[in-house]
């Protein structure tokens, strides 16, 4: 399938990149990567990154107050998917509040709020630090098996991020099964002058406001280099 170039996308990824280059690179490319999840993993009304040391949660890059709430009741409540899949799983799906028996006292709490379901990622080890990727639905059984991918996707991601720029050189191995996500990311590094973090978290952004999916996003930039070559 070929993109079709929306007005104004060349000039959009332009400014994206620039914008970058002057943000913080860990917070900003985590924040990109939940507000980018809300758009990219279907199903998904919220995202945040939850940091967990010893017994105490800590959100991270919420997309909403209620999803900060969210994190901070599992540390007050020693309970909830996040927790589960730190410190047992590495992933965990909650389908329906409703009916959850495992966390009863956080299950009711996320009812009160509008949420109906949670998927949560376990993210790499920091030292004695852990962390989770949390996406909440406001519906039951909001998440598929397309949600699992591409959450998994945005989960190494930020990982990546948050241990820093010493892993970066590891950034392509995250993007294995998107080869083509790996393709553009590289050109816009070249192009953009753009660290690995940053051509990512442009693609994310650039995804959200032209309402085109992450992996046709970056078959128009593969594409696009692909035409310029083929005119010289």
């Amino acid at each position: 399938m070929t993109v079709n170039s929306p007005p104004g996308l060349a000039q959009l990824l332009g400014d994206l990149a620039i914008d970058l280059q002057h943000e913080s690179g860990t917070e900003a490319t985590l924040q990109a990567i939940t507000e980018g999840a809300v758009t990219l993993v279907p199903g998904a009304w919220g995202c945040g990154i939850s940091m967990v040391q010893g017994r105490k949660v800590t959100p991270e890059a919420p997309t909403n107050p209620v999803v900060a709430e969210l994190d901070q009741l599992q540390s007050s409540l020693d309970e909830g998917p996040c927790l589960s899949a730190l410190r047992e799983q590495r992933t965990v799906q909650l389908e329906d509040m409703a009916t959850e028996i495992r966390w009863p006292r956080f299950a009711r709490a996320a009812l009160d709020r509008g949420v109906r379901s949670m998927l949560s990622f376990q993210l790499f080890v920091i030292d004695d630090t852990l962390g989770a990727l949390n996406l909440f639905g406001d519906h039951s059984e909001a998440f598929n098996e397309e949600s699992l991918l591409v959450g998994g996707v945005l989960a190494q991601h930020a990982s990546i991020a948050m241990i820093g720029a010493a892993a970066e050189a590891h950034f392509g191995a995250a993007l294995a099964s998107r080869d083509i996500i790996g393709q553009a990311k590289g050109l816009l590094m070249h192009r953009e002058n753009l660290t690995g973090l940053q051509a990512f978290a442009l693609m994310v952004k650039t995804s959200q406001n032209a309402n085109i999916k992450l992996v046709e996003i970056a078959r128009w930039v593969v594409e696009q280099h692909e035409s310029r070559l083929n005119r010289t």
